[in-house]
């Protein structure tokens, strides 16, 4: 009759022998490497200076519309060295602490007054786009 062991069909005396010297000759081994598997470490969370210079030049030149488009991503992480999710971070944080984007309301009614279609930048003008004056009268479609 053979007596069934724990390790690798060694009887259970010489298999818990071999296990203890194992883990005596490789515990400290074995510890960093699961501290290392296991823990993770907290990076600095700095991009390198040139790249954030490259980002920052892009930002600049698309001021009105900081959105790289995918084939821009992938350029720009080609030339910075960083990886695409680096890329999309740093605009999302670049555009929540720096970008404002105007109303769109806004900037139709600013474009529509700077084209020259009124003169006067009172509130009531302004709220009056795409009504239309007769002769008449003063007021939007003849009035009363």
């Amino acid at each position: 009759e053979q007596e069934t062991g724990d390790v690798a069909g060694l009887p259970s005396g010489e298999g818990k022998q071999l296990t203890s010297q194992l883990l005596d000759k490789y515990s400290g081994y074995l510890r960093s490497l699961w501290r290392d598997l296991s823990g993770k470490k907290k990076k600095s969370g700095r991009l390198p200076r040139e790249a954030c210079q490259r980002l920052l030049h892009w930002w600049q030149l698309h001021q009105g519309w900081p959105y790289p488009s995918e084939p821009e991503k992938l350029a720009l992480a080609e030339s910075t060295g960083l990886d695409t999710r680096q890329i999309n971070n740093w605009f999302i944080n670049q555009r929540k602490r720096h970008w404002r984007p105007a109303p769109p309301a806004m900037g139709s009614r600013l474009q529509h007054i700077d084209a020259g279609a009124s003169t006067s930048s009172s509130p009531a003008v302004l709220g009056m786009e795409g009504q239309h004056f007769t002769r008449r009268s003063g007021y939007p479609d003849g009035g009363p």
